[in-house]
């Protein structure tokens, strides 16, 4: 069997001038959106963030306490 060549038409999306607002559901009630969110999923940040923190913290001590030792 042959392969007859089959005749595609080409589509073009665009927006209406008149229908601008595609992305404005997205900033809608935003602060609801993020407050929710958080008061979802504290426990699983707290539980992320503790030990990223304590190690930045326990990191910066220790250099600021070799520079002190190293000071004379």
């Amino acid at each position: 069997m042959g392969k007859t060549p089959v005749r595609m038409k080409a589509v073009v999306y665009a927006l209406s001038p008149f229908q601008q607002k595609v992305m404005s559901g997205l900033w809608k009630d935003l602060p609801g959106k993020i407050h929710q969110k958080v008061s979802e999923n504290w426990l699983s940040a707290t539980l992320l963030l503790s030990p990223v923190v304590g190690t930045y913290t326990y990191v910066q001590y220790y250099l600021e306490k070799e520079k002190l030792a190293h000071r004379y």
